[in-house]
């Protein structure tokens, strides 16, 4: 990829994407410049990493074609205030801050200017992310294809219009923590039973990972699958009565609008 790419934030996000991005090789890390508040985990990155460590988010900016955006909602605004000048029309900006529509930063930097919103999540830190790519009308098939490619680095990517991110963000951007309290779970009560702590997170993260390459790979239905495990008169469909009669699909329903509610409404103080 023929472009300079720079990074504003170095957080587990931005820096899981730095790393991946060097070592996917797409970019050369001469071309890849980043920015930190964290002066040590900045410089530490930058070592680990080959790219080049600025001084500010405005000479990020200046030095880079795309900037990705890797920085906390509230520090959006501040951060962007300082770089205005910086930002010419050709620039292409992509932010992976929760529930702020477009709108708001074209607010700041001008209604020309090329924004990108992405909605990734956490097993990007091991390559397995889940990233939802919204690309407005003025962003070119060029320039949504070297977002796509990015986002590749660190998992899978599908494309979606921005009237749904806030929709999505309990099924993709929030949903695993959910995944880890049911591994955490199913963990705890085996540990009950006597089988070793170790073990016993290691049987349930394999088999909600297993489970989850199922869906992927087979393209059958969860319900198909579902009922494949479920042997009649026996062990599984008992659990599965269980977890029926204790609401399991409706607190999974309930967390999920709950979530969706939230995003909304952080996306409604920025609009």
């Amino acid at each position: 990829m023929d472009k300079c790419l720079g990074f504003i934030g170095t957080g587990n996000m931005g820096s899981a994407m730095i790393k991946s991005i060097v070592k996917s090789g797409i970019i050369s890390p001469g071309n890849i410049s980043i920015y930190d508040i964290d002066k040590k985990k900045l410089t530490d990155l930058a070592s680990e990493t080959n790219t080049s460590a600025l001084d500010s988010a405005k000479e990020v900016v200046l030095k880079s074609d795309v900037i990705i955006l890797a920085v906390k909602p509230n520090m959006v605004k501040s951060v962007l205030s300082d770089c205005i000048d910086a930002f010419s029309a050709d620039k292409l900006l992509v932010t992976i801050a929760v529930g702020i529509p477009t709108d708001f930063y074209k607010e700041i930097l001008g209604k020309n200017k090329k924004v990108v919103r992405v909605m990734p999540n956490t097993p990007a830190l091991v390559g397995e992310g889940m990233s939802i790519i919204s690309c407005p009308e003025n962003i070119s098939k060029n320039d949504c294809e070297t977002v796509l490619e990015l986002f590749r680095c660190v998992g899978k990517v599908e494309l979606l219009d921005e009237n749904l991110m806030n929709e999505v963000t309990a099924l993709t951007g929030s949903s695993p923590a959910y995944v880890y309290m049911f591994i955490e779970t199913m963990a705890d009560t085996a540990i009950q039973s006597g089988i070793p702590e170790n073990l016993a997170y290691t049987l349930a993260a394999q088999s909600v990972l297993g489970s989850a390459k199922m869906v992927l790979e087979t393209g059958l239905h969860p319900s198909i699958l579902k009922d494949q495990v479920c042997s009649p008169g026996g062990t599984t469909i008992e659990a599965v009565r269980a977890l029926e009669s204790n609401g399991f699909r409706n607190s999974i329903i309930d967390a999920m609008n709950e979530c969706t509610k939230k995003a909304k409404e952080i996306g409604q103080t920025y609009s």
